[in-house]
């Protein structure tokens, strides 16, 4: 699933072409003809072009936004207008000569601003936030199951948003921390680590300076820190696998 620097990226790309125009032409997938989007939006500008974790919302003056959520299929794209879209493409945005893209993504929707607002009114702060809110971090992590593994938590978008299994394990390995200790087990400072390992990391990819990662992916290979095997093991209801080196992270 695309991850939060995914996302950013995409809004890095898309922000040029549509933030503060109003599109040439909106077409959309036939699944959306009868909300009459072309129609609805016509004449209005895209005031912001939002990330917030793993979603992405599209601004337009007068109160209306578009929400997507790319799960484990869609992407964004942005590229020189064609006269036509390829295929699955839910979405295409015709700006001058450049269109944006959303391709094969499950959760596309046009809301009223209170709406879409509400979509994302419950996760917790974006890990790459212009500014990290750490004590609204704090506190939610806090209030939830303390017998909880810390990796497992990081995965819930209501108390970070944005983070997935890639970056957790990656995160959890770069601040050295155990991702199967109890968050109980966790201190503050220790939780904070982790975001501040992670945050820097992902910025950095989600500006295209794509590091290779340490140990996601590389069950069986040595800790390029301790020289350890790397582990890896199904973790949490939807046992996404966790990996992580036994040597070092404590």
């Amino acid at each position: 699933m695309p991850e939060g620097d995914t996302i950013l990226r995409a809004a890095l790309k898309l922000r040029p072409v549509l933030e503060g125009r109003v599109p040439d032409a909106l077409v959309t997938h036939r699944r959306f003809a009868h909300d009459r989007w072309a129609e609805r939006l016509a004449g209005r500008a895209v005031t912001a072009v939002e990330p917030h974790g793993k979603h992405l919302l599209l601004h337009f003056e007068d109160g209306l936004a578009i929400h997507s959520h790319l799960r484990m299929t869609g992407r964004w794209r942005v590229r020189a207008a064609e006269p036509a879209p390829p295929p699955r493409t839910w979405l295409a945005i015709r700006a001058g000569d450049r269109e944006v893209l959303q391709i094969n993504g499950p959760v596309l929707e046009l809301l009223t601003e209170l709406r879409a607002r509400a979509r994302i009114a419950g996760l917790g702060p974006d890990i790459l936030a212009e500014t990290f809110d750490a004590s609204a971090f704090l506190r939610r992590l806090r209030t939830d199951d303390p017998t909880r593994p810390i990796g497992d938590a990081l995965l819930d978008q209501s108390i970070v948003a944005g983070i997935g299994n890639v970056w957790k394990a990656e995160g959890c390995f770069a601040a050295a921390i155990d991702p199967w200790r109890r968050t109980a087990d966790v201190s503050d400072e220790e939780a904070l680590a982790i975001v501040a390992a992670t945050r820097p990391r992902m910025l950095a990819s989600a500006h295209g300076d794509r590091a290779p990662h340490a140990v996601y992916g590389a069950a069986g290979g040595a800790c390029p820190r301790c020289g350890a095997d790397i582990r890896a093991r199904g973790q949490g209801d939807a046992n996404r696998t966790t990996y992580w080196c036994p040597g070092c992270q404590r």
